[in-house]
């Protein structure tokens, strides 16, 4: 069972340990492929970027996916990352 509160693994972790490692891609070669600067790649996958809507249709095209995935793992760790410590008491209508 999946605990509550767990964060989502970031798109770049799932980029590298799913897509990159079993193709024996490097971040240069796949950078070169994509026409993107290393430095992009390499923040990705090291968390410090988040899947653009151009990013997510790059790696979709080039890993066979479709760019809703890339932007549904991005939304579920932004969601995650983002919820607030305190819940916000349930608005009620006036009467």
């Amino acid at each position: 069972m999946i605990p509550d509160h767990r964060i989502p693994t970031h798109p770049g972790v799932i980029l590298s340990q799913e897509f990159l490692t079993p193709l024996g891609i490097s971040q240069v070669a796949f950078a070169a492929h994509l026409g993107v600067p290393v430095q992009r790649i390499n923040e990705l996958i090291r968390g410090k970027r988040g899947i653009t809507p151009e990013t997510a249709w790059f790696l979709s095209q080039a890993l066979d996916t479709t760019p809703e995935f890339w932007i549904n793992l991005q939304t579920a760790y932004d969601l995650a990352r983002s919820r607030p410590a305190e819940p916000i008491e349930r608005l009620a209508a006036v009467r």
